[in-house]
């Protein structure tokens, strides 16, 4: 007897047209439906989902290829540049935008080309661990082609603080990229005094999240320590997310 497939699976992906069961695609092992991507990514990022990956694709950021019958198919090249997005959307809350520069420019090519050559992403974590370079005013500028006034008035308003050695203030990675961010907004008429909102509310979303996890983090036990500050990485993703969402439906609300 014939069966119905169960159109409630989100990782069944149905095409836009009817097909033929004997006609629809079989992927060899270097292409693989999107509901596949889906379950291979989840664990790296538990909020992946096929209507995510879709939009990725509306916004241009992907291109897999499609049958006659309207099936996704992905490449490994295709796996790796999605990775690439999610990671840069993740760790280094770039805006879509910005990521299609990045793209533009390579960067997935040259990181899997060169992984052994010392260049990787620039990925900000919580994890407790030696703080890297340290850039002074005059490199971030030539870095992130800020302007220098603006990285002092950053300062100024506490939305980066730096290290005074010397005489000379120094920042680390971390702020150097939060300088990156702010440039951007910079062109839109946004200054540090506009961005004491963001730092007050990184402010209470840190408190939040220590209050939640503040037994662990003091624990003196090394692997229930590390397990705590994974769990904290993984929950500043979520919130990240869900700020994300938040601001998208507001915005729709803006524009409708």
């Amino acid at each position: 007897m014939a069966t119905t497939p169960d159109t409630s699976d989100p990782t069944v992906e149905f095409p836009e047209s009817p097909e033929p069961a004997a006609d629809r695609p079989r992927p060899s092992p270097k292409a693989v439906t999107i509901g596949a991507v889906c379950k291979a990514l989840h664990q790296e990022f538990p909020d992946i989902s096929i209507s995510k990956i879709r939009y990725l694709e509306d916004q241009k950021l992907l291109s897999p290829r499609r049958t006659q019958g309207g099936y996704r198919l992905y490449t490994q090249s295709d796996i790796q540049r999605l990775r690439t997005i999610l990671r840069l959307q993740r760790d280094e809350f770039l805006p879509l935008r910005v990521i299609r520069q990045e793209l533009a420019g390579g960067r997935v090519e040259r990181e899997v080309a060169s992984p052994g050559d010392g260049r990787s992403m620039r990925r900000a974590t919580v994890t407790v661990r030696d703080p890297g370079s340290l850039y002074s005013l005059e490199d971030v500028v030539e870095e992130t082609s800020a302007d220098p006034t603006l990285v002092r008035e950053l300062v100024d308003f506490g939305v980066i603080k730096g290290e005074v050695r010397g005489g000379t203030r120094y920042f680390d990675e971390t702020e150097r990229e939060i300088v990156r961010a702010v440039s951007e907004l910079a062109r839109y008429g946004v200054g540090g005094r506009n961005l004491r909102v963001f730092r007050s509310s990184a402010d209470r979303e840190a408190q939040l999240l220590q209050s939640i996890l503040a037994p662990a983090l003091r624990s003196r036990n090394p692997d229930r320590r590390k397990e705590a500050i994974e769990a904290l990485e993984n929950l500043a993703s979520v919130t990240t997310h869900l700020k994300h969402l938040l601001l998208i439906r507001d915005l729709r609300q803006i524009v409708t």
